[in-house]
């Protein structure tokens, strides 16, 4: 009885991840790619810092969606996870899933922060808002990013059909610093802070003789960028947790009702954090 009820949640586990990523996948795919269409192409934000932050985020978001979409497409054309028995793939895909996701969270900070300058009443701060700068940090992130993966496609192995982290050493740099840090408190702490140190620049704003079109693209870009970062922390911490849980509480299928439950709510909080990649 117990185990068939954890086949079924299974079933439906895979079901729903299989048709939620392709929603997303659809949805977000036309999302950015008119974000990277209308901020690269309206001479009101050309010279604007912040947009090529949200183009880099765009353009990775689309790299991720893309990935997650075969992560489930895959299993569904071919009846097998081809990650359970191909070690490139293994490897392959959990390496473009961590860049991207730093990538995408490092441009959200750097949006954050680089309003926060481009809003301050310090002219010091001000001139630090310069293209040089967003080029300099966008391709020391994506480099770090790339790095950062090597320990990936070093430690994943397939074992059983499985494909997944076996070594103590990289479960523990997961559990206790690449889910609650670095993909996790870190970032959310980074853009909440700048986010609202701009948004109450761009109330001071008001007082000081700034052009009414750049006031409005600063109060326009501030909204924007508070949004996402609201969205953004909703999104990701729940999803976290959850990872934080899987790998500390070493849940495996030894007890097939119980991972079913936790592989479920997996699922439903991964779609949700897949969402951030859709969202602008």
């Amino acid at each position: 009885m117990t185990s068939s009820m954890a086949i079924d949640i299974l079933r439906f586990t895979q079901q729903y991840s299989l048709y939620s990523t392709s929603f997303i996948f659809a949805i977000g795919t036309i999302g950015n790619l008119l974000n990277i269409l209308i901020f690269t192409t309206l001479k009101l934000f050309r010279n604007n810092q912040c947009v090529l932050y949200v183009v880099t985020e765009s353009i990775a978001n689309i790299i991720q969606l893309t990935t997650f979409a075969l992560v489930y497409q895959l299993p569904a054309i071919y009846q097998t996870d081809p990650a359970g028995s191909s070690l490139f793939w293994c490897k392959f895909r959990s390496m473009i899933i961590s860049s991207c996701t730093l990538i995408s969270f490092s441009t959200i900070c750097f949006s954050a922060s680089h309003q926060y300058l481009s809003t301050s009443h310090v002219f010091y701060l001000r001139q630090l808002t310069t293209i040089k700068l967003a080029t300099f940090l966008i391709c020391t992130s994506v480099i770090i990013s790339i790095l950062h993966t090597i320990p990936f496609g070093i430690f994943l192995e397939i074992r059983s059909s499985v494909c997944a982290v076996f070594n103590q050493n990289m479960t523990n740099y997961l559990s206790y610093f690449y889910y609650p840090v670095l993909s996790g408190f870190l970032p959310v702490f980074i853009a909440s802070v700048f986010s609202i140190l701009a948004y109450n620049n761009v109330r001071r704003i008001v007082r000081r003789q700034v052009p009414i079109v750049r006031r409005r693209l600063d109060q326009q870009l501030t909204a924007m960028i508070l949004i996402r970062v609201i969205v953004f922390i909703i999104l990701t911490v729940p999803y976290d947790i959850q990872r934080m849980y899987t790998y500390i509480a070493k849940v495996n299928q030894s007890n097939l009702l119980y991972f079913a439950i936790v592989n479920l709510i997996g699922a439903v909080l991964g779609t949700f954090f897949n969402l951030n990649y859709a969202v602008r």
